[in-house]
């Protein structure tokens, strides 16, 4: 019941206030909102800059939208747009503006052209996307006699129903083209038509025609088949578990049952040799128990999102819905974080739990910080739309300050309180064993190679359509699929942790505590490497801006994977560790 208030007080944290009338009902005559949000290389995703940046027709009164929390770490700076769309009024070839643009606006636009800017609007709550130009390049060979063209014209054809705004469509007209390829004063008339058009399409479903672009047939065969692979992979895994694993386990037990009947004159060896010091605690026990901390709030905050989008919250284009709910529920789980990284570490015998606690808030958000400070400094110099306003820094330092920090004190105050005493089967001796020379596949980062490997095998199809949402513009909708690569991911996580950390202690190699994190936490490496190949291979993406913004924010992500999935690593394989030390009679 906790867990179903915890998810509603979320759900009203990220449900769209629409202020803009996006819900209103129209008469004849109404101005509906237009608003004119950004413009940008397509291409380049967060490279974005202010809609009159360019020197476009400007309203007599430019009227800012207010935003949201979410819609400003989006990018999202919507003013009102020159265009009238009047309810139900049509228009013909209407003058937005008669302008005379000067050597340097010319220089502008067709730069802008150049680099296939698009422009992004939102009428009632509707996304409108457009080009600026086009480039003319048919029989040309030489870019020097490439033709560059500005389009003047922009018709909207609008469809209703009844008095709500179902759908609109932007075109430009691509006969009405004004020449921008050399740098010289042009003459244009900036004009626009309006069409309206009836609809039986109800208003609760106006928004379905963007779903339905991210789930078409060949979409959801890829989509599937990815998930068939994963569950094979998982299959396979439980398999070699159930058949190798289990059966030398059961294999051990019988042979220690034996030995312990027999005489006591031959050396143990094997897993049960090391029983003294399998469970000795790792070093620098205080950043394991903060990285255990951090990943399971990881955890907790990716279910909450991930139940979100199955009740449908982020629908396409509800501007800033998931920025909004990553930084409320990130902020609301910090006691997760706090109570687990204390009781962690006092059950390790810790004692300076505060400077722990400090640690455990630092390890996420330090690097998170730092990489924001640079990324947004970038994008000041370029005076694009992801540089943040000083209000919105000041407002999320604030949610830091008033709810993050003091909820992972309280957090942390409860885990110390807890007393809850580390479960170890078996008594540590007081001096370790020496571990025996391994071969080099046996270190660590051989195995964490080979750790990291199957769980992203299982997860790499779906990757490509995440990243072409995220750094693209295409829409990802089917978030029960992604929950279902999820959920494999966590399995195969856990099942491959926990193989290798039997065979590391069948090697008699006790120190498998941060070797099992590692091992776990891999795949956020493998997924980085994904990141270089997705830049170079399958994406147009370009200039220092976006680059820089590709793989600061991915390298922040990873690391929030390696922390999660380390997490989960561990806690599978201390689960692994205890039973089977369990089940057998040390003494």
């Amino acid at each position: 019941m906790t867990w179903y208030v915890v998810v509603l007080l979320i759900v009203s944290f990220v449900s769209p206030v629409r202020s803009d009338g996006s819900d209103h009902k129209y008469k004849a005559g109404d101005l509906v909102p237009l608003y004119a949000n950004k413009v940008g290389p397509f291409h380049n995703p967060s490279e974005t800059y202010r809609f009159f940046d360019l020197p476009f027709c400007t309203p007599d009164h430019v009227k800012e939208k207010k935003e949201a929390l979410g819609e400003v770490l989006n990018g999202d700076r919507l003013v009102s747009a020159p265009y009238k769309l009047d309810f139900l009024y049509d228009k013909d070839s209407e003058i937005v503006c008669k302008k005379k643009l000067s050597k340097e606006e010319v220089s502008q636009f067709r730069s802008a052209v150049a680099k296939d800017y698009y422009f992004q609007m939102y009428y009632d709550d509707l996304p409108i996307w457009g080009f600026l130009g086009k480039v003319d390049k048919e029989g040309k060979y030489d870019p020097s006699e490439y033709k560059y063209y500005l389009f003047k014209h922009l018709h909207f054809e609008i469809f209703y129903n009844n008095d709500r705004v179902i759908e609109i469509n932007a075109r430009t007209d691509p006969n009405a083209l004004v020449d921008i390829t050399e740098d010289k004063e042009v003459d244009v008339d900036f004009m626009y038509s309006v069409k309206w058009k009836e609809t039986k399409t109800h208003f609760d479903k106006r928004m379905e025609k963007y779903s339905q672009s991210s789930s078409l047939p060949h979409h959801l065969e890829i989509h599937w088949f990815s998930i068939i692979n994963s569950c094979v992979t998982v299959l396979l895994l439980t398999g070699f578990l159930a058949t190798i694993l289990m059966r030398v386990l059961k294999n051990d037990f019988v042979k220690y049952a034996h030995d312990e009947e027999a005489a006591d004159d031959q050396e143990e060896t094997g897993w049960k040799y090391i029983h003294g010091d399998v469970f000795r605690y790792p070093s620098h026990k205080s950043l394991m128990a903060a990285a255990l901390g951090s990943g399971t709030q990881l955890f907790t905050l990716t279910i909450f999102i991930f139940l979100l989008s199955l009740v449908g919250v982020f629908y396409p284009y509800n501007r800033g819905a998931l920025f909004t709910a990553l930084v409320v529920i990130y902020a609301l789980t910090s006691g997760i974080a706090g109570y687990t990284a204390a009781s962690f570490y006092c059950q390790l015998e810790g004692t300076n739990w505060v400077r722990n606690l400090i640690l455990t808030g630092g390890l996420f958000c330090g690097p998170l910080f730092l990489t924001f400070c640079f990324l947004n400094s970038v994008a000041i110099a370029y005076s694009a739309t992801a540089a943040l306003p000083f209000g919105t820094i000041v407002v999320i330092f604030l949610i830091w300050a008033l709810v993050t920090s003091p909820l992972l004190v309280l957090g942390g105050i409860a885990g110390k309180n807890s007393r809850a005493e580390f479960q170890a089967p078996c008594r540590t001796t007081k001096y370790p064993r020496e571990i025996p020379p391994l071969p080099w596949y046996r270190g660590t980062l051989p195995q964490m190679a080979m750790a990291g490997f199957l769980p992203f095998s299982a997860i790499y199809i779906e990757l490509y359509y995440i990243f072409a949402s995220v750094w693209g513009h295409r829409i990802y909708t089917i978030y029960s699929i992604l929950f279902i690569v999820f959920i494999i991911l966590i399995i195969v996580t856990a099942f491959i942790t926990v193989a290798l950390t039997y065979f590391q202690l069948a090697a008699e190699d006790h120190e498998w505590w941060w070797r099992a994190f590692l091992c776990g936490g891999s795949t956020g490496l493998f997924i980085y490497g994904y990141c270089l190949y997705y830049y170079y291979a399958r994406s147009d993406m370009s200039g220092f801006m976006q680059t820089s913004f590709f793989f600061g924010y991915m390298a922040c992500i990873c690391y929030g994977f390696f922390l999660m999935l380390g997490t989960v690593g561990f806690r599978a394989a201390l689960f692994f560790v205890r039973h089977i030390y369990r089940s057998i009679k040390c003494e």
